[in-house]
């Protein structure tokens, strides 16, 4: 599994739990383009296994490489949020922010050539739209600090359960 660079919030994926639906990309497509289009969807949906599927999307790192590689200053970091900005006056399609993020959690618009990537919703009250669809319950909106803290009482857990049998 891979795990964040960052103390921002990003969606996180349960792979034992996601059964590889696509839910969350048409939930995320349709509130970014009007349309049930999981090309033009901001997560990705991959098998990682024959009988494992796991959604990837912007993990907010910090000191984001997608940001360092912009030859063009087109992406910028929310400081509060960690939610990387694409200024579309800026951003000429040339993919360099493509290549630098290690969670392939950004793509191109064919249609404007422009950088996309997960907001996590910044322009939906409700918030990340593939996390409240998701029928699974597959997708969280966490941090590494609370999916550290969640393993480690699941961890406790576990070994309590061993210690009573």
């Amino acid at each position: 599994m891979t795990t964040s660079t960052s103390k921002y919030q990003y969606i996180c994926n349960d792979p034992e739990k996601c059964v590889g639906c696509q839910f969350c990309e048409y939930a995320c497509s349709f509130n970014k383009t009007g349309s049930f289009n999981v090309y033009r969807s901001r997560i990705r949906t991959v098998r990682a296994h024959e009988i494992v599927a796991a959604s990837i999307t912007c993990r907010t790192c910090e000191d984001a490489p997608c940001v360092l590689a912009c030859p063009r200053d087109a992406l910028t970091q929310d400081a509060e949020t960690g939610v990387i900005h694409v200024d579309a006056e800026r951003c000429d399609g040339c993919a360099w922010c493509v290549e630098a993020c290690d969670f392939g959690a950004i793509s191109i618009n064919p249609g404007t050539k422009r950088a996309e990537m997960c907001d996590q919703c910044a322009d939906n009250e409700e918030g990340p739209q593939c996390v409240k669809w998701c029928p699974k319950g597959a997708l969280e909106l966490t941090t590494p600090d609370r999916r550290a803290q969640k393993a480690r009482h699941e961890l406790i857990l576990e070994e309590v359960t061993a210690a009573k049998k």
